[in-house]
């Protein structure tokens, strides 16, 4: 027998219980490892030469050490330009897709609303069927006439209606003490809101502004359908087309100086994918602390 002392209060256990625990923490450090050995194995081969990664392959620890590919990445304008287009969508479509999302969700929890539930069958129906890509198409390119323009990126996404039903969830499981008090000192719905919803919604709004930032960072498709000005191609596009096209590379080397046969095409595609996602991979720890809270607090109530 074992005992744990926590907080002042002796938890004993037996013998089962401990190698259960061992057990599950060294499965779980076994996941964490599988889950970072791909980004491992490209970052190792991103500082690689080109002609040890054709002789040797894929490798963690580079054989010989080099930043060329991190030069070429680097020295085109085009990976800056688009680090703005996708940094801009992402911070200003993030902030928007948050307030339409709060301005829906909050009273859809107040069970006071008029046709709350015949809103809420509506919002659960497009999640479950859409107009298809050729309408959605003919409605932003012709309709609302959003091709080729940054907003384009933004507003077809803007609104999602599982994040909205998560923080809905999450506004549901606050004590309605708290938004009652309010109400009799005469507080109106936007100050219940504002004063005592939102302040202590914190880890319900990180873990929603989370998933809405990696929507948009991560972003493609709708660049590859609207945008043709290669001034508006969002970080990830550029990614893809980068990787499938050879001649963009070699081009991209040509601008730093670089022959041809100089390029470090597995490299550098290994370079690029280690800029693309660096940024948004070191967000997630600062938001970690409230994104388990707020999953399972936004699940108490359906």
């Amino acid at each position: 027998m074992s005992t744990v002392t926590r907080s002042n209060i002796k938890i004993k256990m037996s013998n089962g219980e401990k190698i259960y625990s061992i057990i599950v923490y060294l499965l779980a450090g076994l996941f964490c490892v599988f889950c970072l050995y791909p980004f491992a194995i490209i970052l190792g081969s991103s500082f690689e030469t080109e002609a040890n990664f054709a002789k040797y392959g894929f490798s963690i620890i580079p054989r010989d050490f080099t930043t060329q590919a991190y030069k070429v990445v680097l020295g085109d304008s085009q990976i800056y330009r688009a680090y703005g287009v996708t940094i801009f969508t992402t911070v200003f479509g993030t902030i928007l897709s948050l307030v339409m999302t709060v301005l829906m969700a909050y009273p859809l929890s107040l069970k006071k609303l008029k046709y709350r539930n015949v809103i809420t069958f509506f919002t659960y129906f497009t999640m479950l069927f859409s107009g298809g890509l050729v309408p959605t198409y003919l409605l932003i390119s012709k309709t609302l006439n959003l091709t080729n323009s940054i907003w384009v990126l933004i507003l077809p996404v803007a609104f999602s209606a599982w994040n909205m039903f998560l923080l809905r969830n999450f506004f549901a499981g606050i004590p309605k003490e708290l938004s009652e008090s309010a109400y009799i000192d005469g507080a109106g719905d936007f100050t219940v809101l504002w004063k005592i919803i939102l302040p202590v919604s914190k880890p319900g709004l990180a873990t929603i502004g989370l998933f809405y930032a990696l929507s948009y960072w991560n972003q493609w498709f709708n660049a590859m359908l609207y945008i043709d000005n290669s001034k508006l191609f969002p970080l990830q596009y550029l990614l893809m087309k980068m990787l499938r096209n050879m001649d963009a590379m070699k081009e991209m080397a040509r601008t730093v100086g670089m022959s041809v046969g100089e390029v470090p095409a597995n490299s550098l595609r290994m370079a690029t994918t280690v800029v693309v996602i660096g940024p948004i991979v070191l967000l997630y720890p600062y938001a970690q602390k409230y994104f388990t809270s707020g999953l399972t607090v936004g699940a108490i109530k359906g």
